[in-house]
């Protein structure tokens, strides 16, 4: 099987591209995603490949991109709609929590909602308290939406494909530190299967579990850690629903220990979901307890120097590793 290196963001705009071609209800919808082909570039080429009726730029509203994403997806579309931070995700509160997750449910099943909200997110270095967030776990307790969260290029292409094919709303959260990064990718058509858990690096000590942006930095620090002789296993979930539970549960019966680590404060972020879980159904199997290295209970700081105290770093996870083995 022939691969290819390209960026996070190509990925994401090959798979949208490959998508529109394939199925004609595809379309792409947002605040400047035609001609100028989106705040951070990731579609451009779209408009002038697919025109006017497929890449449509949509006046400033948030409550109208979502809305009018839901509004097309029940009359058999099937919308990829871009808001250009996932911070503004509360702009559009009732048309993504109640519309967008419930309305499937609501009536019964008699349509289908299959739509993807693109929500880039994350911190970038002094955007601020309103364009940094990581509101994934914001979403946790609203059942009929689907939450993915790629760390990588070929993950990004994979479940975007899947998400895009899949009946149920999908909110698909793009780091905006990861769009520049570049992966190998096949040449081939991937699909990847939403919920299904990647096992990036398998160990024997201490599992950590991370996605999107922080699988690198879990990585590092897994590295950095086997040069102290300690065997860690990281877990990419891919996203927090569908969420692999087996995988996790599995690979804490094998280390005894669990290390859960996200960039969203850590007060109300889906680490401390995560823990409830392995808490309710495996706390037999851990040798320790829980860590999360998260980010910090404050808004996030406008100054990028302030803004790197707020963050978890690789420090901080290889420190949490080397405590749990102490």
């Amino acid at each position: 099987m022939s691969t290819r290196t390209i960026t996070y963001a190509q990925a994401i705009n090959e798979a949208m591209s490959e998508e529109m071609e394939r199925d004609e209800r595809v379309f792409l919808m947002g605040q400047d995603v035609g001609a100028m082909g989106g705040v951070f570039g990731v579609s451009k080429g779209l408009h002038k490949r697919f025109g006017d009726e497929r890449v449509i730029d949509t006046p400033i509203s948030e409550m109208f991109i979502v809305g009018g994403a839901v509004g097309a997806a029940l009359t058999g579309l099937r919308p990829i709609a871009e808001l250009q931070f996932a911070d503004f995700i509360h702009n559009a509160s009732d048309e993504t929590l109640h519309k967008m997750a419930k309305w499937r449910y609501m009536h019964g099943g008699r349509f289908t909602v299959p739509m993807v909200l693109r929500l880039p997110e994350g911190a970038t270095g002094g955007s601020g308290a309103e364009h940094s967030q990581c509101p994934e776990a914001e979403l946790l307790p609203h059942a009929g939406i689907y939450i993915v969260i790629p760390s990588n290029p070929a993950d990004a292409k994979g479940l975007l494909k899947s998400a895009i094919r899949d009946d149920n709303p999908v909110a698909f959260f793009e780091h905006k530190m990861l769009y520049a990064t570049t992966g190998e990718i096949s040449d081939e058509e991937v699909l990847i299967p939403l919920g299904q858990a990647n096992i990036c690096r398998e160990g024997t000590d201490v599992t950590v579990v991370a996605w999107g942006r922080m699988v690198s930095l879990a990585l590092e620090a897994a590295n950095s850690a086997a040069l102290q002789g300690i065997s860690v296993e990281v877990i990419d979930t891919r996203g927090l629903r569908p969420l692999d539970t087996d995988a996790i549960l599995a690979s804490v019966a094998k280390t005894s220990r669990l290390i859960i680590t996200h960039e969203a404060p850590l007060s109300g972020g889906a680490a401390g979901e995560i823990a409830a879980i392995v808490a309710e159904h495996g706390l037999d199997l851990l040798a320790a307890p829980i860590r999360r290295v998260c980010g910090a209970d404050t808004p996030m700081p406008q100054n990028p120097a302030l803004e790197k105290f707020a963050l978890p770093t690789k420090a901080a996870v290889l420190q949490a590793i080397t405590a749990l083995l102490a």
